[in-house]
């Protein structure tokens, strides 16, 4: 399990009040749990916070989970999204991994097995991605660094 301080942030939006309980209850002690019942209070959540995975429901009131999905990745593309519904709507399945890029599709009730073993593919793919971007922003400045170096040596 991580430690107390690099525990993963997860971001869970559901407009049933029931469903987020059940998820914070279920998850809180693993992982840092956010909680949202709508669109619009998940986006200040995402604007104030850093989180690592973001588990939405699809069908809402205010915003589907797709339209959501498309303002997060406005905001900050970087966490992973995951998808629930418990409507089998393949044009929402089809906008959700267009539109919403989503990692993975999850029908609800969602089993907490399944959906932990989810969060931590998610989580995976999320630092190997954030390592790679890293080492390329590194990779970046080397080259500048050469390419000045080259540059100084030629016109000596």
């Amino acid at each position: 399990m991580e430690s107390k301080k690099n525990k993963i942030t997860i971001l869970y939006v559901d407009d049933e009040e029931n469903n987020l309980v059940s998820f914070k209850a279920t998850f809180r002690i693993k992982y840092k749990v956010f909680t949202a019942i709508s669109g619009s209070a998940a986006l200040k959540i995402v604007e104030d916070n850093p989180i690592d995975i973001i588990i939405t429901d699809q069908r809402m009131p205010e915003m589907t989970g797709v339209e959501f999905l498309e303002e997060v990745i406005k905001i900050n593309p970087e966490p992973m999204r995951i998808l629930l519904t418990g409507y089998t709507d393949m044009a929402a399945v089809v906008d959700a991994v267009n539109k919403g890029k989503i990692f993975h599709y999850l029908n609800k009730p969602w089993s907490e097995e399944e959906l932990d073993e989810t969060i931590q593919r998610a989580y995976e793919l999320y630092s190997e991605r954030k390592t790679i971007m890293e080492t390329y922003s590194k990779l970046e400045v080397t080259n500048e660094q050469l390419e000045f170096l080259l540059r100084q040596k030629l016109l000596s």
